[in-house]
């Protein structure tokens, strides 16, 4: 048996008793709490029934499942019960009102197809996607029907380390999907990773999460880490969230949360409305350990937080910056808890032109001034990984030298599944090409930018993010909400559009102000103007389904739109 599910299964057993730890799902209207081990009791009986289907073949070792569920109680037994048969889980990408259902029936079989996924099983609230699976051959089981089932498995299918543990979807068009292979022995590495550098405590801590099931951060650190380790957790879903986004403290509050995660932009909204509610209003004493990660750190965003927070208890040293990416399970850096937020500050002309990060000193705040670039500091590799930073030719680069990222380790994925069939993810000697660009302070990692995104004009090389982060301070765009895209990629007269989404869409004249008032911020800032600032109504961005900027689809929108 795989070190993850040994000590997954000894979690679920030793919670027993008064102070057995658990799952607490159902926030806010129907909450509802399970101990681990009656979680693992239900994903048993769950992995009785999948051993034994009538009518499609049993689930077996090295089978591949697929889940199109959303709520977390029903998640976890499901994602359990998959392990204990000896399959590996994919999460699918979830439909939403807007989403055209003839499409995503057709891209969901492509990717069921490239998986080779033997089965999906369906739960809340998208029982009411059978008729579409049928429409379209696609077998399928009833989570609910699943949990009643009397037929209980009574020993785990053995699973080696080298067994595929989850099938990550990556972020970016589901048209053209490719999975992130993640083993048993990836996931263990990583979690133990994780455990030991954040100081997770089983007895003490609480973690608290609204993160979808569906992306590695919500999946990985917020169910199976807990689910791992036996550690108490509370999990609601995403639509709770963006229907009331200050549910977040107030469970914080309620259950006395001690770990949170969640991407720079939910800690910048709860930030700005936590400052204009009343005091007393949440006790966020408890956390210790809030984890900002999975799309650009904004160091004025998070500052907006920890300070709105203060006033409810929130310690600074709580805040951690973090690097992580799918092909390393979750995780590659951050730093332990209590040190809160380091920024790094450094000359705009030096970075862009040479290529070097080289430091100016900031102000007490950290506020950037004449030009600046401010970086969060990600803390250094974790446990068992390695990071560099090379030239393009592949040479090691030194202390703030600039360059490509790259991560090697036992958490790092062996390879890709694709439509075009399987692809290695790493070199001969094991490194992977994170696609990021940035350098190393003091083992520290910096994140600049995706290479990809790279804005190349007059010799200087800008980062998409200070463009979009300039943007956002005018008045009438939408926080978080601007992308800066190259046109004409490559080209000796490469330029780049800046789109921003905004409430005054649709009004030609106000678009034309904002457009104005946008590219003056850009060029007072960056020193560079845009060839065009697009207005769009809001939600209009194209984004993946885990909410990050598709810079590429949205050049293409607006030069065939």
């Amino acid at each position: 048996m795989s070190r993850f599910m040994d000590t997954l299964i000894a979690s679920a057993r030793h919670d027993v008793g008064a102070r057995a730890r658990g799952l607490t799902t159902g926030e806010p209207h129907e909450p509802r709490r399970r101990t681990w081990s009656e979680v693992h009791e239900q994903a048993r009986c769950i992995a009785g029934a999948l051993r034994r289907q009538e009518g499609t073949p049993a689930v077996g070792s090295g089978d591949a499942v697929a889940v199109l569920a959303a709520d977390p109680g029903s998640i976890a037994p499901a994602v359990q019960a998959v392990w204990l048969s000896g399959g590996s889980v994919t999460m699918l990408h979830q439909p939403t009102q807007r989403t055209d259902l003839t499409h995503w029936a057709r891209d969901t079989l492509r990717t069921l197809r490239m998986i080779g996924a033997r089965l999906v099983l369906l739960g809340p609230p998208f029982d009411g996607l059978a008729d579409v699976l049928d429409e379209h051959g696609i077998e399928y089981r009833n989570l609910s029907e699943l949990a009643d089932s009397v037929a209980v498995l009574e020993a785990p299918v053995e699973t080696a380390e080298t067994d595929t543990a989850l099938l990550q979807l990556t972020s970016g068009s589901v048209a053209e999907p490719k999975a992130v292979r993640i083993t048993h022995g990836n996931l263990d590495s990583n979690a133990r990773a994780m455990v030991e550098r954040a100081g997770l405590d089983a007895e003490h801590d609480v973690v608290v999460s609204w993160l979808p099931l569906f992306h590695d951060m919500g999946m990985v650190g917020c169910l199976a880490v807990p689910m791992f380790l036996g550690m108490e957790a509370v999990k609601v879903t995403p639509a709770d969230f963006l229907e009331r986004s200050m549910l977040w403290p107030e469970l914080i509050s309620r259950y006395g949360g001690t770990v949170t995660a969640a991407p720079n932009f939910a800690y910048a909204i709860v930030g700005r409305r936590m400052a204009r509610a009343d005091d007393g209003a949440f006790d966020l004493s408890t956390l210790r350990f809030a984890l900002n990660g999975a799309e650009p750190i904004d160091p004025a965003a998070v500052r907006t937080f920890v300070d709105a927070g203060a006033r409810f208890g929130l310690s600074p040293g709580s805040m951690v910056c973090a690097f992580g990416m799918a092909e390393s399970t979750l995780a590659v850096s951050f730093p332990p808890p209590g040190r809160g937020v380091e920024v790094d500050t450094v000359d705009p002309d030096e970075l862009e032109r040479r290529r070097r990060a080289e430091p100016i000193g900031q102000e007490p705040t950290g506020q950037e001034s004449d030009g600046a670039r401010s970086f969060a500091l990600l803390g250094s590799a974790l446990p068992g990984l390695e990071v560099e930073v090379v030239d393009d030719s592949g040479r090691r680069l030194g202390r703030r030298e600039v360059g490509r990222l790259r991560i090697r380790g036992a958490a790092v994925t062996p390879g890709y599944l694709t439509v075009d069939g399987p692809l290695s993810a790493r070199d001969e000697q094991g490194w992977l090409e994170t696609g990021d660009e940035g350098y190393l302070v003091d083992e520290q990692v910096v994140i600049c930018g995706r290479r990809k995104d790279v804005i190349i004009m007059g010799g200087r090389n800008v980062y998409p993010v200070d463009i979009e982060r300039t943007a956002c301070e005018v008045e009438g765009v939408r926080a978080g909400n601007a992308a800066a895209v190259r046109l004409d990629a490559g080209s000796r007269r490469e330029r780049f559009a800046v789109v921003v989404e905004s409430r005054l869409a649709g009004d030609e004249e106000a678009e034309q102000a904002l457009g104005k008032r946008v590219a003056s911020r850009v060029f007072e800032v960056i020193g560079l103007r845009p060839s065009t600032v697009v207005v769009l109504r809001p939600g209009t961005l194209p984004k993946t389904p885990s909410g990050k900027l598709r810079r590429a689809a949205t050049a293409e929108l607006i030069t065939t739109g």
